[in-house]
Formats: structure tokens, sequence, C-alpha cells
């Protein structure tokens, strides 16, 4: 089985920015269109096409999300894993083959700024009230039902028993000593905010980015950064190997490599939260039925059962109260960590990413 979370990175990058109007080629996805119905066994009258990443997670979804809504609706659920470019193709046609998108929420702005997505009536989304959805994660065509967090990862037995608290260690390579490793931007956004905590700018003061400033902190750790990473398990690799100390990775890599007894641990003070969502395609064929998945999927239980299913936080923070304590505290999104870490500016990087990818392609090339 293919690693989907890679793809799904992929997928939230995307490239290009809003603000020169966005072609479908700037549309990155994972997929190969393949797709796979996902019902009760009994035929239905009633069929709704989701777009999803496939892979784990789509195995994922149709185990805590579309089983579960057949066997309550009746509505047939057939999963598809599409490209971007595939998508905006068969919208711009009129006839798209697809009527629920769950997707990053920042590559849902770019469908937008495509007139791409139907806008939402979200007094037809009653979940979104009961599950105290943020008000933030909630668009005119878009809800996020879930999170991923980009944060650090470290070797405990590196550093004689110290544990490295900020960003600030991680450019210390005097008193944490040992390579690093940051992602590449095929991964996922550039680390920017990274080095401006490290640089002793408030979490709440990161946007908008000072580039400038982010670029001097990063050349300051460039010596020392022995990889750019490009895939999801890469981090956890080059630390199982002491190739580094620490890395950046993606919230949810290092469990698997806790229980093979690799001493690594994570630090979320200072994680990047990125939102994923569910929107509809316009001119969906199945409007009604979509809404209603939508609305279930964005219910707390089932944002539980998903995040029981694959490493994934629920946006609800109704949800976490539905997990044990031991499944609440292994998520980013636990109540206990939420505070520490802080959400991506979409807006930002959707005018900003184009010109700050190629600033970083030119810098990491020395």
């Amino acid at each position: 089985m293919k690693d989907v979370r890679i793809d799904r990175r992929v997928f939230l990058r995307g490239v290009g920015g809003v603000a020169a109007g966005i072609a479908a080629t700037s549309l990155t996805a994972c997929g190969t269109g393949s797709s796979r119905s996902v019902g009760s066994g009994a035929k239905s009258s009633k069929t709704l096409v989701v777009r999803d990443s496939g892979g784990a997670y789509g195995e994922a979804l149709r185990k805590a999300v579309y089983t579960p809504f057949t066997q309550e609706t009746g509505i047939t659920v057939q999963a598809v894993n599409l490209q971007g470019t595939q998508m905006l193709a068969q919208i711009k046609q009129g006839r798209p083959q697809f009527d629920l998108i769950n997707n990053s929420m920042m590559d849902h702005a770019k469908f937008v700024a495509q007139d791409a997505l139907e806008k939402l009536d979200t007094d037809r989304l009653k979940s979104v009230k009961s599950a105290k959805i943020p008000e933030g994660q909630i668009t005119d065509h878009a809800v996020a039902g879930s999170f991923y967090a980009n944060c650090m990862a470290y070797r405990t037995d590196a550093f004689g028993g110290r544990k490295p608290e900020s960003w600030a260690d991680f450019w210390d390579t005097k008193a944490f000593k040992g390579s690093r490793s940051m992602c590449n931007p095929d991964a996922d956004l550039p680390e920017l905010e990274f080095a401006l905590l490290a640089d002793g700018v408030p979490m709440d003061k990161l946007y908008p980015l000072d580039v400038d400033r982010a670029f001097k902190v990063l050349t300051r750790l460039r010596s020392d950064v022995k990889k750019f990473w490009d895939s999801g398990p890469l981090p956890g690799v080059l630390l199982s190997r002491q190739e580094v100390t620490m890395s950046t990775v993606w919230d949810g890599r290092l469990a698997d490599l806790q229980k093979q007894g690799v001493p690594v641990e994570r630090q979320l003070n200072g994680a990047r939260r990125q939102f994923q969502g569910f929107a509809i395609a316009k001119d969906a064929a199945h409007v009604d039925a979509a809404y209603q998945l939508m609305d279930f999927a964005l219910r707390a239980e089932i944002q539980a059962a998903l995040a029981k299913a694959f490493p994934s936080n629920p946006s609800s923070p109704v949800a976490y109260a539905k997990l044990t304590e031991d499944e609440r505290n292994a998520l980013a999104g636990a109540p206990k960590y939420y505070d520490e870490g802080f959400d991506t500016d979409t807006d930002w990087w959707l005018k900003n990413e184009t010109a700050v990818t190629k600033r970083w392609l030119e810098w990491a090339r020395g």
C-alpha cells in the first residue's frame, strides 16, 4: 500500500499563487484515478462519489466514516483518487464525476479561486455547531475536519538526558550537538515559521512572516542540515540511523518508531498546524447526499473514530473527550498540547508560497 501521508502533503503544498490566478497545473495531488465502492453489500438507489487520497488514509475513512454513513442512510459511497488537474478539468466541463472533496483547506482555497466549489449553506451542517469546530476553520466553501502538525523530533539518547524544549534549541548545535534535517518544499511548506520562533518572534506575532529575517536564521543552521527530507518516512530513517539527532517531522510519524524501540520523542512547542476538510464540487450531481456525508463526517464522534483509525487530529475540540486518555494524548490536538502550537496562515501562504519556494530552492543550493 502506498504512503498516502506523503501524497496528502504534496497535495496540500500545491504550487503557484492565487493572486496571479491559479493555473490548473499548479494544483498537484496524489492519485491514479482509481476508485473503490463502499457500502453495506446491497445495491442502493443512491450513490455518492467522494474524492479522497486513498491508501491508508482512504481505508481509515472507509472504516470510520463511509461504512457507518451507508449503514445509517442507505447511501452508497464510492471513493475515487483523482489528481487536482483531473478534478478541475471535469469541473470546468460542468460534468464532475465526484460530489464531495476531501482535501487540504489550502487547496480548497485554490479551487475557490477557480470557481470550482459550491458555496456552502452552513445551516445544512448541524455538526459544525455541535462539534464546536473553530470559526477559523469554516469558510464559505469548505469546513475542516482534521489537521496534521509539523513539529520537532529528536533522539532521546543524544544529549545526555537533556531535552530540547523549543526551536531555539533546534538551532543550538553547541548545546544539542549533531546534524539536523528539515523539509524540502516537495514535501511541505518551507519552514520559515520555525526559524522565526528560534529567533525569538512570539508565536502570536509570526504573521505576516518576515521572510528576510527567516532566511537569515535559516542560513545560521544551513551547514548543520545534513538532509532536506522530501517524504514522510525519511526523518524517521535519518533518526533511526543516527545520521541526525533532530529533525522536523509530521506528527504521527514517530509512533511506529517508538514501537520498534527507537529512542525518539517529539516536541510540540511551536508545532505548525495545517487543516484538512470537505467541500462540494461545483455542479455536483448529488449535492444533497454530499451535504449529508459532510455533516456526518464532521460529527465529533465520527472525527474521534477517524482518529482511532489513522493518526489524524480532529478539528472538533469535543471529539477529544470521546477518546481514552492514551488515545487523546497521542494526538497533537489534545487539549494539553493545543496551545503549544499555531495554525498556518493559509491566506499568507497562498499569496507568498511561489516566491518563498523559489527563494528557498536558491538558498538550499547555496
